[in-house]
């Protein structure tokens, strides 16, 4: 029997991540955590605002942050921050359609997207999104809270600190690296954006 997992988020990237999770098929999605009660996605209920944690982790021990990030990682750390407090496992996601190396790592709270690849001893920190068709070459870091964005390529070597932003169709050369909350697109870098 497939464990429970709850959503917290319910917007474009929620949307997303409900495809991987489904097919990867190794959890069955409860419902939504949102604070906005507009916020609506397909199929699943929305279960409660991000108040209702504490009381809804006595139902559900698993949950996933579907919020999506480009100009700052904030509003995914502090509900990174607030669902480990609380005790919530937080798993790793990984569609199907992506590859990863055996002799790659991704934390957790991390999602691999469709058509992503994760190359051999590439680094993958917490409550990253690797989105669709992004590449992570061999030996690449990419710390916590970073977003690789659709089809953006991480050339090997490189460091990309935490907080990040790779807009799509970006590529970062061999070595480059990206400094600490970084919004960074292909002839657009605005170094330690965000907050």
């Amino acid at each position: 029997m497939k464990e429970k997992i709850i959503l917290i988020g319910a917007g474009g990237h929620a949307n997303s991540c409900i495809d991987v999770i489904e097919l990867e098929n190794k959890f069955k999605i409860a419902g939504f955590v949102v604070n906005d009660a507009t916020q609506k996605s397909f199929k699943y209920p929305i279960l409660g605002c991000d108040d209702d944690l504490k009381n809804l982790f006595k139902h559900y021990k698993f949950a996933f942050i579907a919020i999506g990030q480009i100009k700052n990682a904030y509003k995914r750390m502090q509900i990174y921050e607030k669902l480990k407090s609380i005790g919530f496992k937080l798993p790793t996601i990984v569609s199907p359609l992506a590859y990863v190396s055996p002799y790659a790592f991704v934390d957790e709270a991390s999602i691999i997207m469709h058509q992503a690849l994760v190359n051999v001893n590439a680094k993958i920190g917490k409550a990253c999104i690797i989105n669709s068709k992004a590449l992570i070459e061999h030996d690449s870091t990419v710390q916590d809270f970073c977003h690789i964005s659709t089809a953006a390529v991480v050339n090997g070597e490189c460091f990309v600190k935490k907080g990040s932003f790779l807009g799509s169709n970006t590529h970062l050369k061999h070595t480059q690296i990206l400094e600490e909350r970084s919004i960074f697109y292909n002839k657009l870098s605005i170094m330690g954006g965000g907050n």
